[in-house]
């Protein structure tokens, strides 16, 4: 197993804490030097937040961890590519390299619908795709098989 694979999976396990909370599974991780400083998971529905994404919280650990705003030594592994929101964040935060497992043809904007990283901001992080893609996408499918049969079975 690589080091990538080992953070990636670290993430993949923040995302099944999140689905095991009723949440859409997404988890994510900030390292530097090698050390996981921050972990992340999604929590709109238990908070009622709309900010409440996986990348936010993970961004928002890590810099109190660190002290600052600027994420410029550390990269983050994520299980699904961040929306405009949260790459956003990733860009204002100056985070050196995102890892990116499944990616969202729906609402990623790091690629998939859009591609802020691209864009003449001031900061463009490297971007690596599918990393352990076949476990985020198969963990978000099984979610929503689970979540749609939970709705048919109170609907007879």
């Amino acid at each position: 197993m690589t080091r990538e694979e080992k953070f990636m999976r670290a993430a993949l396990r923040e995302a099944e804490k999140a689905a095991s909370e009723g949440e859409v599974p997404i988890g994510c991780v900030i390292v530097k030097d090698d050390r996981i400083i921050a972990r992340g998971r999604n929590a709109r529905e238990t908070k009622k937040n709309a900010l409440c994404h996986a990348e936010i919280a993970a961004i928002h650990k890590a810099c109190r961890k660190l002290g600052g705003w600027r994420l410029w030594q550390c990269e983050m592994y994520v299980t699904l590519e961040p929306c405009p929101m949260c790459a956003g964040a990733i860009i204002n935060a100056r985070l050196k390299k995102v890892f990116i497992g499944a990616l969202d043809p729906k609402g990623g904007a790091m690629g998939s619908v859009t591609d802020l990283s691209e864009l003449p901001f001031n900061h463009k992080p490297i971007t690596e795709y599918g990393l352990l893609q076949e476990q985020s996408k198969q963990l978000l499918q099984d979610f929503f098989i689970r979540l749609r049969r939970k709705k048919e079975n109170k609907t007879e």
